[in-house]
């Protein structure tokens, strides 16, 4: 199976997470093609057999390279299986709250894109103080104190459960070969 991870990411965090996926798929025998999609231009998907995309949540939206290849892209990933992973510091969380505003930024996501996943995950991420400039590092300490976590200033937190990630992958990648297989045994 050869399979599209393309990511979008904003401090590291999200590339660092397609690059786990990547690497889980490459070690179970699948082919890989880990892009950034900034790098998609002129990108043709009907190459691949599925698509893993990953973006990250800030300031209540997904990056905006990303809702664009999205958007271009949506007829062809509709014709393939999808697992969106939404990374996002409130999917570290289980405020009630926080999870309804995940739900809603990806419902709005959907809505200007115009793409709906086959299948969501949202994974935690990260304070990634070593990326942010003065400003957004003491409004990210402000976040984090609001929601009682504590962080030390200038070093990184990650939040990012890898063996959570590595099963939920390990699923999805279960299902495609379960779907090729049925498809295989229904064309004989």
């Amino acid at each position: 199976m050869y399979l599209l991870i393309a990511y979008a990411t904003t401090d590291g965090q999200t590339r660092k997470i397609a690059r786990f996926a990547a690497d889980r798929m490459a070690g179970q025998g699948q082919a890989v093609e880990l892009l950034n999609v900034e790098d998609a231009e002129g990108l043709d998907l009907s190459r691949f057999d599925a698509a893993i995309l990953a973006g990250s949540l800030h300031a209540g939206g997904f990056q905006k390279a990303l809702a664009r290849f999205c958007a271009s892209a949506r007829t062809e990933l509709a014709q393939m299986p999808t697992l969106f992973l939404a990374v996002s510091l409130s999917a570290a969380g289980q405020d009630p709250d926080d999870w309804s505003g995940l739900h809603k930024c990806l419902a709005a996501f959907q809505a200007d894109t115009g793409w709906t996943p086959g299948e969501v995950e949202h994974v935690a991420g990260a304070f990634r103080f070593s990326e942010y400039d003065f400003f957004r590092a003491w409004a990210m300490r402000r976040i984090a104190d609001q929601k009682g976590e504590k962080v030390e200033p200038g070093k990184d937190k990650e939040y990012t459960d890898w063996a959570a990630l590595g099963r939920r992958l390990d699923a999805w990648l279960a299902g495609l070969s379960s779907r090729v297989t049925a498809g295989a045994a229904s064309a004989s």
